[in-house]
């Protein structure tokens, strides 16, 4: 299950990619509204040169033709890292833009998911990511974990490309749980990664052996 960085921050970025865990990112209008005062071609192309990995970018919901319109727009920023995130549209337009957009080699992640009938339908479509938004699922009554499991097994058993990937993570206890359902990718945001090294009796056996440490220091032979 590979990681991914939910942010626009880049000094979120620069620190998490620090650490080699990093294997792309994803944003959205929510993310973005967090970066005030920033261009929002400007700071995507800052994003695109530190990232080394695909890059999910939101088309607003609208429309076939507005998603395929901005789709393309962001495309040429860096078609090999760009994805266009298109929304699971109740009309099916999410779909029709996926459709077209993936014929002309632009890839895209549709998101907002909650179901395995949304997943089914954008897998079908030829999206190269589908995200399942985890906790969500959850507010809605339903079992998340399995939800993600059945996605993933679809996508196994029909033989697909698509990379799975959940998100809408709340703690670090939800990246265990998701982990045992095996998608591809789970997508986490900076202050649940940063959570995610800390345990107490980690920093509790670290204290215990830099006691023993120091006192083999003092009795060591000179």
């Amino acid at each position: 299950m590979k990681i991914f960085l939910d942010t626009a921050n880049i000094d979120e970025i620069n620190e998490i990619l620090s650490w080699g865990i990093m294997r792309g990112l994803t944003t959205n209008q929510k993310i973005f509204l967090n970066e005030k005062g920033v261009n929002f071609k400007d700071q995507v192309k800052k994003i695109l040169d530190l990232v080394d990995g695909p890059v999910s970018i939101e088309a607003p919901a609208c429309d076939a033709g507005g998603i395929v319109k901005c789709g393309r727009e962001f495309a040429a920023w860096n078609k090999k890292k760009v994805v266009i995130k298109v929304p699971m549209l109740t009309s099916g337009d999410g779909l029709k833009a996926v459709h077209i957009l993936e014929k002309e080699g632009i890839k895209t992640n549709v998101t907002a998911m909650m179901t395995v009938n949304q997943a089914m339908l954008a897998v079908s479509a030829g999206a190269s990511y589908a995200s399942l938004f985890f906790n969500r699922i959850r507010d809605a009554g339903a079992d998340a974990v399995d939800v993600v499991r059945r996605a993933r097994q679809f996508i196994d058993d029909e033989g697909y490309s698509t990379e799975l990937i959940v998100g809408s993570i709340r703690n670090p206890k939800d990246i265990e749980e998701i982990a045992s359902a095996n998608p591809h990718i789970v997508t986490i945001p900076y202050k649940i990664l940063k959570q995610m090294p800390f345990h107490q009796k980690t920093e509790e056996t670290l204290k215990e052996f830099d006691k023993a440490w120091e006192e083999f220091l003092k009795a060591e032979k000179k």
